[in-house]
C-alpha cells in the first residue's frame, strides 16, 4: 500500500511537471542543457573527421608515392574440395590398409609389412650422395669385407678352422660373396652421376658408366672363383684373399657417414683405432705362423703352445710394434729377420698412427684453439691497456657464453665460403618465420625479403646491457632469436613497461622514419643473455633501390604505424583539444570565500543579491534533474510540444527534490497557441520572460529569456 501510495503521488507530481505551465522554464533549461551536449559531441566528430579527410588529401598531394588505401591485394578464400562421387567424404571411407590380429582377449593393430614388401618397387636410380638407403647398403658390404679381411688371417695362421666347423665358416663365407655380387648387379649399376654438369639418371648410362670405372674392376678381381681349388688343395683360407680387394667401398661408406654425422670427428677417431688394432692383428697372426714354422716352444723366441694361442701372440705384437722391450732375443737367422722386420714396420706404423690421431683431433678442436687464441688475444690487450677490472669480466663473459651458444663467434665467417644461394636457403631456414610476421613487411615482394635476410647480423647482449637508449638516432631494428629483453619507462626510467619474447621484433619503424622521427622512445634492456638478429637502416636503403614498390608501400606503412602509435595521446582529450562549445568555468575560490563572508554578514550589498540569484539557479537545476528522473522512471508520455525531448533523457531515476523558488512563471495566453507558433511564460511578478520562437526547420527551436529593466533598477538600489 505504501509503495502503491508513494507511485500515484509520483504520477500526480509528474502530470503537474509537464503540463503546468509553472514549470516550464525548468524543462526549457533541461532542453537546453541536453541540446548542447548534443550539439558539442555532433560537431567535434564531425570537425574530426574534416580533420582526418584534410590529412588524407594533403598526405596524397605532398607524397606521391601514395596510391590508395589498400595496403596488398586480399588473397581469394582456397576453393573448398568438391565431395568425392557417390557422396561420402574421403575421412569417411573405411580404410583398406588396417589390418588387426587377435591375442587373447584384445585386438591390435597391426602394419601390413608383408604387403607393403610386396609391394614396394626399387628406384630405378639411386644418388650416392643423399640416399641413406645407399649408406645402410654400404654398411652391409663393409660387414661382408671386414669379415674377410679380419678372420682369412686367423684361419689361415691358428688352428681354429677345423673339420667339424668348416661348414660354419663356408656359410657366411658364401653369404659375404652373395653381397658382393648384389652391390654389383643392383646398386652399382643404378648410381647416377655427373656429366657436364648434368645429372645421368638413364639405366643404360649409368650401367656403361660402371663398366668403364676402376671400381668394376676391382669388384670383378675380388669375386675370382679360386674356391674351385678347394676340391684339388682343399679349403685354404688364402683363396679367399682376393674377397679384402673391396677396399673401395670400405672408403665410400667412409665419406658417406662423415657426410651425415654430426660429430664426424669421433668416427674418424675410432676408424684410426681400428687401423692400429688391425695392424696388431696381422702381426699377432704372422708370429704364430713363424712359430708353427720354427716348431711351438723349440726356442725361447717362439710361442710355446701354452694358453690362448691368439691372446698371447696379441700381446707379443703389442710389444714389438710399440717397442716397449724385454722381449727374449731371436736365436736364428730366420727369427733375427722376422724381428728385425717387425721393428721397422713397427716404428713405421705407430709413427703413422700418431699423426693421423693427432690430425683427427686438431681437426675437432680446431673451433676450440680458434677461440682461446682470440679470447688471450684480447685479455693481452685489455692489461695492456689497463682496461677496468669490470668490463674485463664482461668481455670474458660475452666471449665464454657465444661461443657455448652457437659454436662460434661469428656466423659470417663459416657462411661467407659458402654461394649467395646456399647462403639464402640456410638464412630462409633459420630467420624467414620471424620476419614474415613483422607488419612493416607484410605485402612486400618476396624476394626483398629474402634479400634482406642475407643481411641481418646476430649480436650477443649480456644481462643488463642496454640495446637502445631513449632519445638516440634508430638506425637498425631487432629481431629477438633467443633470451628477453625489456622495455623501460615511467618517471624514474626503470619501470618495465613490457617484456618481449624470442620471435618479437622491435625497432622497425625506425628504419623508414624520417624528419625526427627515427629517435628511440624508450629504454630497451636485456633481462638476461640475449642473442638478437640487427638489420641497418643503410643495408635496407641498399635493397629498397632495387624495389621501388615494396619502397613506396613501406614508407606508407611506417606513416599510418607513426600515426596510430601517436592516436591514443590525441584521444585521451589533452590541452590542446578544440572544444565548439567550451564548459563553463569553475567559480574562483577567491569569489566563492566572498559570497560566504557575504552570507554570514546578512545578505546586503551587491554580492548578497548575487548569491541570491546562485541560489535560486541551483535549485532550478536541482528541479530540472528530478523532472528528467521521473520522466524516464515512470515513462510517462507528454502531448505538449515542449516535452518532445523527454525521450532522449537517459538519467537514473533519483527521488524528486523539492524546488524551493521565489518567484513561479504564470504560462500566458500565448502559450495556448498551435504547433509552429511562438510559446512565452511569463513570472508571475512579470519580471521573468521565457519564450520559445519556432524557426524553419521543424525540429529546431529557439530559447530566449528576458529580465525587465525595473526589476534590475530596484536590486541596484
Amino acid at each position: 500500500e505504501e509503495l502503491r501510495s508513494d507511485c500515484s503521488q509520483r504520477m500526480d507530481w509528474t502530470r503537474d511537471a509537464c503540463c503546468s505551465p509553472h514549470r516550464l522554464p525548468e524543462r526549457m533549461g533541461s532542453a537546453t542543457s541536453l541540446s548542447s551536449a548534443v550539439i558539442n559531441t555532433r560537431l567535434q566528430e564531425l570537425v574530426r573527421l574534416f580533420k582526418e579527410r584534410t590529412e588524407k588529401v594533403k598526405e596524397k598531394l605532398i607524397d606521391s608515392d601514395v596510391t590508395s588505401d589498400d595496403e596488398s591485394p586480399v588473397p581469394a578464400p582456397a576453393a573448398a574440395p568438391l565431395p568425392a562421387p557417390g557422396g561420402e567424404q574421403e575421412g569417411d571411407k573405411p580404410s583398406r590398409d588396417d589390418h588387426y590380429c587377435e591375442m587373447l582377449c584384445c585386438t591390435f593393430k597391426r602394419q601390413p609389412w608383408l604387403d607393403r614388401l610386396k609391394s614396394y618397387k626399387f628406384p630405378s636410380s639411386i644418388d650416392p650422395l643423399t640416399n641413406l638407403m645407399y649408406v645402410l647398403w654400404l654398411f652391409f658390404v663393409v660387414m661382408a669385407w671386414n669379415w674377410n679381411c679380419w678372420l682369412i688371417p686367423v684361419r689361415w695362421a691358428f688352428p681354429y678352422q677345423t673339420a667339424a666347423n668348416i661348414h660354419c665358416w663356408l656359410l657366411v663365407d658364401y653369404l659375404c660373396d652373395l653381397i658382393y655380387l648384389l652391390d654389383i648387379l643392383i646398386f652399382q649399376t643404378r648410381l647416377q652421376f655427373v656429366q657436364g654438369g648434368d645429372i645421368i639418371t638413364d639405366k643404360k648410362a649409368m650401367k656403361e658408366n660402371y663398366l668403364r670405372s676402376q671400381r668394376f674392376k676391382m669388384d670383378v678381381l675380388c669375386l675370382l672363383p679360386l674356391d674351385f681349388f678347394y676340391f684339388k688343395v682343399g679349403v685354404n683360407p688364402l683363396l679367399r684373399f682376393p674377397r679384402c680387394l673391396k677396399y673401395m667401398a670400405f672408403f665410400e661408406f667412409n665419406n658417406r657417414l662423415e657426410a651425415i654425422l654430426t660429430k664426424a670427428y669421433i668416427y674418424r677417431v675410432i676408424r684410426t683405432t681400428a687401423y692400429l688394432l688391425y695392424s696388431l692383428h696381422v702381426n699377432s697372426c704372422l708370429y704364430y705362423w713363424a712359430s708353427a714354422y720354427e716348431g711351438l716352444g723349440s726356442t725361447t723366441w717362439v710361442y710355446d703352445g701354452e694358453g690362448n694361442s691368439y691372446i698371447r701372440c696379441y700381446y707379443w705384437a703389442v710389444k714389438t710394434l710399440i717397442t716397449i722391450g724385454g722381449l727374449p732375443d731371436p736365436k736364428t737367422l730366420f727369427e733375427i729377420v722376422f724381428q728385425l722386420l717387425n721393428y721397422f714396420t713397427g716404428v713405421f706404423a705407430f709413427s703413422v698412427m700418431i699423426g693421423q690421431m693427432r690430425d683427427v683431433v686438431g681437426a675437432a678442436t680446431a673451433g676450440q684453439t680458434y677461440y682461446r687464441s682470440c679470447m688471450d688475444s684480447t685479455i693481452k690487450y685489455m692489461n695492456f691497456y689497463k682496461i677496468p677490472r669490470a668490463v674485463q669480466n664482461r668481455v670474458k663473459t660475452w666471449y665464454e657464453y657465444t661461443w657455448h651458444s652457437q659454436g662460434m663467434l661469428d656466423e659470417s665467417e663459416l657462411l661467407v665460403q659458402l654461394p649467395d644461394k646456399m647462403r639464402l636457403d640456410i638464412a630462409i631456414d633459420v630467420n624467414y618465420n620471424i620476419v614474415s610476421k613483422v607488419a612493416l613487411f607484410q605485402g612486400c615482394d618476396r624476394q626483398m625479403i629474402f634479400d634482406m635476410l642475407k643481411r641481418l647480423r646476430s649480436v650477443v647482449y649480456l644481462p643488463n646491457d642496454y640495446v637502445c637508449k631513449k632519445g638516440e638516432i634508430g638506425r637498425e631494428m631487432y629481431i629477438i632469436q633467443a633470451g628477453q629483453v625489456q622495455v623501460l619507462g615511467g618517471p624514474d626510467g626503470k619501470s618495465v613497461l613490457v617484456t618481449l619474447k624470442a620471435g618479437s621484433v622491435f625497432g622497425e619503424i625506425s628504419l623508414l622514419a624520417a624528419g625526427g622521427g627515427n629517435r628511440r622512445t624508450a629504454n630497451v634492456v636485456a633481462h638476461g643473455f640475449a642473442n638478437l638478429f640487427i638489420l641497418e637502416k643503410k643495408d635496407l636503403n641498399e635493397i629498397l633501390v632495387h624495389y621501388p614498390e615494396s619502397q613506396k608501400l613501406l614508407r606508407k606503412k611506417a606513416k599510418k604505424m607513426l600515426k596510430s602509435n601517436n592516436k591514443p595521446k590525441e584521444e585521451k582529450g589533452g590541452p590542446g583539444d578544440p572544444l565548439i562549445i567550451p564548459p563553463r568555468a569553475e567559480t574562483p575560490k577567491l569569489f566563492k570565500a566572498a559570497l560566504a563572508a557575504t552570507g554570514r554578514m546578512g545578505g546586503k550589498g551587491p554580492l548578497g543579491r548575487l548569491r541570491w540569484r546562485l541560489k535560486e539557479l541551483r535549485a532550478l537545476q536541482q528541479a530540472q534533474v528530478s523532472t528528467a528522473a521521473c520522466l524516464a522512471a515512470l515513462d510517462i508520455q507528454c502531448v505538449h510540444p515542449c516535452c518532445r525531448l523527454r525521450s532522449a533523457l537517459h538519467v537514473s531515476p533519483t527521488p524528486p527534490k523539492s524546488p524551493v523558488h521565489q518567484r513561479s512563471p504564470v504560462a500566458s495566453r500565448k502559450a495556448q497557441t498551435r504547433l509552429g507558433e511562438e510559446i512565452s511564460s511569463e513570472s508571475s511578478d512579470h519580471s521573468v520572460t521565457i519564450r520559445v520562437i519556432p524557426t524553419a526547420k521543424e525540429d529546431e527551436e529557439i530559447l530566449a529569456a528576458e529580465i525587465s529593466e525595473k526589476d534590475e533598477k530596484k536590486e541596484e538600489k
